[in-house]
């Protein structure tokens, strides 16, 4: 393709700016076949890349945000965007596909119930929908906060739902009943995150306050705030609760992640190796090691009983826009040694934890991947992505 040429900058005044061409400035010309040239719309960044999904939906027309595998259905995905829908679909049957209709803005955040039976829906409009699978019908509409919702969980043994909002409010429903329950204010900006303790008797949440806040879920009593040295100096992003629900992990802006005692609200360790921002932290079943994604575009492996790091995997990308390739979401492939990640290069990493080795990389997005889920027999991993696409790939042989 030829460039125009570079005219001086005293013509471009002369000619206000104005450059005309006749055939004697022609020096040479070139054929080029139309077959060689890219579709107008094709990004050349991810041109000629593999596509390794076995299935792809693409009922969305805007970016997607999340994505929701049902605990229990191994073939069920849920998916949110920002065109304002969600959809319920089956992995291989691409003829299937359930929307979930009446938000009036961006489906931000999904949630199936620890049982199955239910799916949250929670939206920048300030509103939550609880759904009814084996009925497809809108069980409910949860509403109170006044700015949008962050994130939602399900309590661990029962149909209560948490949410945390931009208003730096959060929030507990009964979705058996649409019952208001309680509300948990303290909290000096959006909460970005929060759930459970796996006991379900107590509630963390992480503001972009640069806190921890622990909370009494029955009374709503704020138990323990964690903040000011030495825990950290920007906005939360993420956390991840022990499965003996003694202690929190979180990420930050700041590039540290901190372990809390959420029993006594202090500070028990700090984990300093990234250069960036923590996007995403995990917990692995059956083994004291944790795993957290950075901007810095590492993935780190975390030995927590003496707070070092396992294995530093590195995300080498061949995109044009190396310089924001971080790591956006990650899972553990269920008690096995393998986890997988979600990266702004569009591609879905899986990782062997023992090693630090990438033993599969997964091409097929055109576009930075938001978030991932595992399906629940394990074969399966759902990405969610800004392309517009969820895209399923195979992880059966890595359980």
């Amino acid at each position: 393709m030829n460039s125009p040429s570079r005219v001086p900058a005293e013509e471009e005044e002369d000619d206000h700016g104005e450059v005309f061409l006749d055939e004697s400035d022609i020096i040479h010309e070139v054929t080029v076949d139309e077959e060689d040239l890219p579709d107008a719309d094709e990004d050349v960044e991810f041109a000629d890349e593999a596509d390794d999904s076995m299935h792809i939906f693409t009922g969305h027309t805007g970016e997607v945000f999340a994505v929701a595998c049902s605990p229990t259905d191994a073939t069920l995905v849920a998916s949110g965007s920002e065109d304002e829908k969600g959809f319920l679909w089956k992995i291989g049957k691409g003829d299937w596909a359930f929307e979930l209709k009446g938000h009036k803005d961006s489906v931000s955040s999904l949630a199936y119930s620890t049982d199955g039976q239910m799916l949250a829906s929670g939206s920048l409009d300030g509103i939550i929908q609880i759904w009814d699978i084996s009925s497809e019908n809108l069980k409910c509409t949860l509403d109170g906060p006044g700015g949008g919702i962050e994130w939602v969980r399900w309590h661990p043994r029962g149909h209560l739902v948490l949410a945390g909002s931009e208003d730096a409010s959060v929030w507990m429903w009964n979705a058996d009943k649409g019952a208001y329950l309680n509300m948990f204010s303290g909290h000096g900006a959006s909460v970005t995150c929060g759930d459970f303790t796996p006991d379900g008797k107590t509630i963390c949440t992480g503001s972009d306050d640069a806190t921890l806040r622990i909370w009494n879920p029955r009374s709503g009593e704020n138990i323990h705030v964690v903040g000011g040295h030495p825990y950290h100096t920007e906005g939360l992003t993420c956390l991840a609760i022990s499965s003996d629900s003694t202690l929190a992990l979180t990420g930050s802006k700041d590039n540290s992640v901190h372990i809390v005692n959420i029993t006594s609200g202090k500070v028990v360790s700090s984990l300093d190796s990234h250069a960036d921002s923590i996007e995403c932290i995990g917990l692995a079943t059956g083994s004291p090691w944790a795993a957290t994604g950075s901007m810095d575009q590492k993935l780190i492996i975390w030995d927590l009983q003496h707070s070092v790091p396992r294995s530093t995997c590195d995300h080498e990308s061949e995109a044009l826009n190396c310089g924001q390739d971080g790591v956006t979401s990650l899972a553990w492939l269920g008690e096995s040694r393998f986890l997988a990640t979600g990266c702004m290069d569009g591609k879905v990493r899986l990782w062997d934890s023992l090693s630090g080795e990438c033993v599969r990389t997964f091409s097929g997005h055109s576009a930075g991947v938001q978030g991932i889920s595992v399906s629940a027999n394990r074969d399966y991993l759902v990405s969610a992505s800004y392309d517009g696409t969820a895209r399923v790939f195979e992880i059966a042989e890595y359980k």
